[in-house]
């Protein structure tokens, strides 16, 4: 059970449900209780107008006798101003709900005049219970209904009604009560079977709404399964090149398929770029263990013959290329420079240019911005190294403000690099022809790590053609 709610298909074909099912409740709760008071009304209605019609007989002098009370179906009572029943229906057996409970009516008795202040108790208990809002003149009918509900039998067939109480003044009788029942069987027959309509038609109702979101959710989740289904044969196979299916639809299936495989791609770029990084990393490290451990090999075997200068020197080579790896998985990693440090950029140029002969600098005043004194120098390093690896005679170091930026340009004299190749000296292991026959060249990891550090604190690293004919190197990052 656990494991089918776990399913949307099934929670949403429950939550459609369940709202149809509380919708179809409300609304057949009101179209009953609508129902039903529509019908009373009208039940209310047929028993005012009867009402009146025998009020109407009343008021136009006809007596007890003269009336026709003989309606099988609905049931009239007259009383008098005394609670006294006076007429009523024929075959009347019981009632219920009306002035008074009786059905067969007794001969008025006169009531004596009181003399002495006091009088009959129960006339008067009677003539305050039944007393009137407002006098009438005889003839007249009282405009006000009251409205009763009870029961009566006639003819020993028991029924519920609508009564409707009517006042009428007359010149003989004085002041008479007309009740006039309506039966409210037709309401509820019509209740009745419009609850039973609901009851069954309103699970048939559900079963189809169930049944159709159902099958919509499948179909429109079935995308969503094929994507699933490439994703587990991917994961199983490794194989980063394939894609999932992307549905013929403009919904956020097919932007999430979409999506999909952008993060696929990326992956797999991110996984051919480390397994690139892991192949040129083992290369460029071979070479100065394999020229350390012959000279050391050698100098067990022959003293006199190590080279203590070469082999410091290709101690020296490993340990920077063993730095630059580090710092470079640093910044796979994720590693931002600490928050709130702020340097001078302008010094930092000043500092690493008086540690080199033939670069200069030019600044006009402090350019502060924030980040990582060491991984900024290291960027300044790489691109001085860089320059001065390049260039024929002299490196500029310029730094100003432009803007809200802070630039530094490391420019050179040197042949410059081709247009098509400024990128791709960014990459990592990366050197072009000329510098790989150079002896002092790198290992292609400098302007990598520079690019990646000065990514890394919201900046950008170009390079174009130098006003001299060289290379121009381009740091900006934000000012403070």
């Amino acid at each position: 059970m656990s494991r089918l709610l776990g399913s949307v298909r099934s929670r949403a074909t429950l939550a459609a449900t369940l709202v149809v099912a509380v919708a179809l409740v409300a609304a057949g709760t009101a179209v009953l209780l609508s129902l039903r008071s529509n019908l009373i009304d009208q039940a209310g209605t047929a028993a005012d107008r009867s009402a009146r019609t025998v009020a109407t007989h009343l008021a136009g002098g006809k007596t007890y006798g003269q009336l026709s009370l003989d309606d099988d179906d609905q049931p009239v009572q007259v009383v008098d101003e005394h609670g006294r029943l006076v007429a009523a229906s024929e075959d009347l057996e019981l009632i219920s709900g009306t002035g008074t409970d009786a059905v067969r009516p007794r001969a008025a008795t006169p009531t004596p005049t009181p003399t002495d202040g006091s009088g009959d108790e129960d006339a008067d208990e009677d003539t305050d219970d039944d007393s009137s809002p407002e006098s009438l003149e005889p003839g007249e009918i009282h405009e006000k209904t009251v409205f009763t509900d009870g029961s009566a039998t006639i003819d020993h067939h028991s029924a519920d009604y609508r009564f409707a109480a009517v006042r009428v003044e007359t010149e003989k009788q004085g002041l008479l009560t007309v009740y006039a029942g309506a039966p409210l069987s037709a309401e509820q027959s019509a209740v009745d079977t419009a609850l039973t309509v609901m009851l069954i038609g309103f699970p048939l109702l559900l079963a189809v709404v169930a049944g159709v979101t159902w099958l919509v959710t499948r179909r429109a989740l079935r995308p969503v399964e094929d994507i699933r289904a490439e994703m587990a044969a991917i994961t199983a196979s490794e194989d980063l090149a394939r894609r999932v299916p992307v549905p013929d639809t403009h919904d956020e299936v097919a932007r999430l398929a979409r999506t999909t495989n952008e993060t696929l791609a990326a992956l797999e770029t991110s996984v051919e770029r480390q397994r690139r990084f892991v192949a040129d990393a083992s290369h460029e490290l071979r070479s100065p263990i394999a020229s350390l451990r012959t000279q050391l090999e050698v100098g067990a075997a022959h003293p006199e013959l190590l080279d203590v200068e070469e082999a410091v020197e290709d101690t020296v080579r490993l340990q920077r290329l063993a730095a630059d790896l580090l710092l470079l998985a640093r910044l796979d990693a994720g590693e931002r420079p600490a928050a709130g440090a702020r340097l001078d950029l302008a010094a930092l140029a000043r500092e690493e240019a008086a540690a080199r002969t033939g670069v200069s600098v030019e600044a006009s005043g402090a350019v502060e911005v924030a980040g990582s004194r060491g991984q900024l120098e290291r960027v300044l390093t790489n691109l001085l190294d860089n320059a001065r690896r390049h260039a024929r005679s002299a490196v500029t170091v310029a730094v100003r403000q432009e803007d809200e930026w802070a630039v530094v340009g490391v420019a050179d004299d040197g042949d410059g690099v081709p247009e098509g190749d400024r990128e791709r000296i960014f990459e990592r292991f990366v050197r072009l022809d000329d510098a790989r026959s150079r002896d002092d060249g790198g290992a292609g990891l400098g302007l990598a790590i520079a690019r990646d550090v000065a990514v890394r604190h919201g900046g950008t690293l170009t390079v174009r053609t130098a006003p001299e004919g060289g290379a121009l190197f381009e740091l900006r990052l934000p000012l403070v």
